[in-house]
């Protein structure tokens, strides 16, 4: 049985303003209609004797992956949740120690990270097929991806001998090179980029961890040990899991094993790390832009410009990314665009909000969004799905005022409980406890009023939460 990991724990820096941290890119539609994390499951389908994929991820992202799974029809996955990213090695390992307790210690994974392009799908297919039976003889796989041009933006893996057709024993991994080393690299012909994908057997990734990696075996042990379900999720300890170092599965164990081998992949593959390399893969029009949204130019040659709410107009430029959110706008060199990541850092460390999550943010019970705020103000336009509700809550520092402008609303207000149809209001006092909930068959929409000294979402005391939220 070959069970695939989806790794989902990324959080996309280099693609912002689109990528944020609670809506990092692989919950994106960027390269097809549907979203990164859905494309990646739905390309496992043609494979035999493959099982519902296990998927690791951020516990803030649970919800959204579980309905996006939902919405291509994916049933029975298992979301084990990391209280914290700790890198690939640990959530490879809490997999591993998921998929033997229920499918044995001999049983295949296929390390998939959730954000990856790949558009030849027979030959992918070809590569799992040979990788899955390398490591069913104990060898821990990678792919190596035949490199199309020279990118100092990848690691790289230079084949050693030949064991079998496509297969090569691991020489060893570089790091990402400087552009001329990396076109001596493309014109020597033996060496690939690193992708980050893997198989081996549970049994042979756990022994060699044990041995290269013995701490991070304890902590994730440990942690999954106290492991409790949360509704259909895993969630593993916490505390026992901060005690785990963090590290990729290259350097905790591909580095060191002596059963590394690697399998060449000509798949038209790309990380889509940066926005230069979503340009790079993406249909151009005569004039070589890739436009997305309401986008005019004039005299643009070479751009990337991605439009999301307004219109974007651009007009003389060359060789550049432009990309609108609702709250955000960049525009950068495409040559630059892996730096993107150094206005996030900057953002993070002014103490902004535009790195961690868009205007609209989206909660297990519909979304919320922030219209307006000020000085002891802030407005908000609340959207509750059918028949969901929000948790019954208090604020110690805020008082809201709830308008329904679309919907009906059941409150719960104290010890009152009682309906709100369009155009009617409730007030809630600060320290009072409160719930709303969607009463009806279609979306409710709420403008919430918030008044008070402090307006952070930390100030929320939950009494009940239909989600197991603490």
């Amino acid at each position: 049985m070959i069970i695939p990991v989806i790794l989902s724990g990324g959080s996309g820096s280099r693609l912002w303003p689109s990528s944020r941290t609670l809506y990092p890119k692989q919950l994106l539609a960027l390269s097809a209609e549907r979203t990164m994390i859905q494309e990646t499951v739905l390309r496992l389908s043609q494979i035999e004797d493959i099982s519902t994929p296990v998927i690791v991820c951020n516990q803030e992202h649970r919800f959204t992956i579980a309905e996006q799974l939902q919405q291509i029809d994916v049933v029975g996955a298992r979301l084990i949740l990391e209280p914290e990213g700790k890198n690939t090695a640990p959530a490879a390992l809490l997999a591993s120690l998921y998929v033997q307790q229920h499918y044995g210690s001999d049983a295949v994974l296929l390390i998939l990270p959730a954000d990856h392009l790949i558009r030849h799908m027979d030959a992918f297919h070809r590569a799992v097929r040979l990788a899955v039976r390398s490591a069913k003889e104990g060898h821990l796989v990678t792919f190596g991806v035949t490199p199309t041009y020279p990118e100092a933006g990848y690691g790289y893996i230079e084949c050693g001998a030949t064991i079998a057709p496509d297969l090569y024993q691991v020489a060893r991994f570089i790091e990402k090179p400087n552009l001329s080393l990396a076109e001596h690299y493309l014109a020597e012909k033996k060496y690939l980029w690193n992708s980050g994908m893997f198989v081996f057997s549970v049994q042979a990734y756990q022994n060699d961890i044990s041995h290269y990696a013995p701490a991070i075996m304890v902590s994730c042990q440990q942690a999954f040990e106290k492991a409790v379900s949360d509704l259909d999720f895993i969630r593993v300890d916490a505390d026992a899991f901060s005690h785990c170092p963090s590290d990729s599965i290259d350097y905790a164990v591909m580095e060191k094993t002596e059963k590394a081998v690697v399998v060449p992949l000509e798949a038209e593959w790309s990380d889509l790390g940066s926005w230069s390399s979503l340009w790079d893969i993406l249909p151009k029009n005569a004039d070589n832009n890739v436009l997305v949204g309401d986008v005019l130019t004039h005299d643009v040659e070479n751009c990337y410009i991605r439009a999301e709410h307004k219109l974007v107009a651009a007009v003389g430029v060359r060789d550049c990314v432009i990309v609108e959110t609702d709250d955000a706008i960049l525009v950068a060199d495409k040559k630059n665009a892996q730096d993107v990541k150094e206005i996030v850092k900057r953002l993070q460390a002014d103490n902004r909000l535009e790195h961690h999550a868009h205007s609209i943010v989206y909660r297990p019970w519909g979304s919320y969004q922030c219209l307006d705020q000020g000085k002891n103000f802030q407005v908000k336009r609340i959207c509750v799905t059918p028949r969901a509700k929000l948790s019954l809550q208090l604020h110690h520092h805020r008082a809201e005022h709830w308008i329904v402008v679309k919907g009906t609303a059941k409150v719960r207000r104290g010890d009152d409980e009682f309906l709100l149809s369009e155009n009617q209001s409730t007030y809630i006092s600060v320290g009072e406890k409160h719930r709303l909930e969607n009463a009806g068959e279609s979306v409710l929409e709420v403008i919430e009023v918030q008044s008070g000294d402090y307006l952070g979402e930390d100030d929320i005391v939950r009494f009940d939460d239909d989600y197991q939220r603490v």
